[in-house]
């Protein structure tokens, strides 16, 4: 059972202040939770797996495999412009070698 004087000495060591109808409300409380506490462990848990998350957590990663990519034809079926088996794109930046 926790006492005022058990909260008092708490708040003295966290260096904290508090007025006398606080250190009541916060002994009940503290109280209550170790009640609840209490209740756990009364709780027979022998065939209960054990809990390490609350989540169950997995891997966003794909794993590293290699994987046939799209038909190089299937792609340009789409491309306006080619040359030598690239895609040919407007100059974006006059370099003097294109003529943009």
């Amino acid at each position: 059972m926790i006492n005022e004087e058990n909260v008092k000495h708490v708040a003295l060591l966290a260096k904290l202040e508090f007025q006398d109808e606080e250190i009541t409300r916060f002994t009940q409380q503290i109280d209550d939770i170790i009640n609840m506490v209490e209740q756990l462990e009364e709780l027979d848990t022998t065939d209960v797996p054990v809990t390490t998350h609350g989540l169950q957590t997995y891997s966003v990663m794909r794993k590293d495999v290699a994987v046939p990519g799209t038909d190089r034809e299937k792609l340009f079926e789409n491309v306006k412009s080619a040359k030598d088996g690239l895609i040919k794109v407007p100059a974006m930046i006059d370099n003097g070698e294109a003529g943009a």
